[in-house]
């Protein structure tokens, strides 16, 4: 026989004959005995905003910058 199938078939068998299941795929009670999260409307926190005219940059830039700035 071809040894790529030991390699692929082997595992498969060894897997399959395993007596429980991982921890993580059990189900917990803890998991079992919380509530189920309430429905939330994807726009439920929509705010309309209407476009607004451009400030001045140069006060935009001066509020921005620091009080003393360095010389670059």
């Amino acid at each position: 026989m071809k040894p790529s199938l030991f390699v692929v078939g082997l595992p498969l068998v060894i897997g399959g004959c395993t007596s429980t299941l991982p921890p993580d795929v059990v189900a917990s009670s803890a998991t079992v005995e919380q509530p189920s999260p309430q429905y939330r409307s994807p726009v439920s926190g929509f705010v309309a905003r209407q476009p607004v005219d451009p400030k001045p940059w140069r006060r935009q830039n001066d509020l921005q910058s620091p009080t003393k700035g360095d010389a670059s």
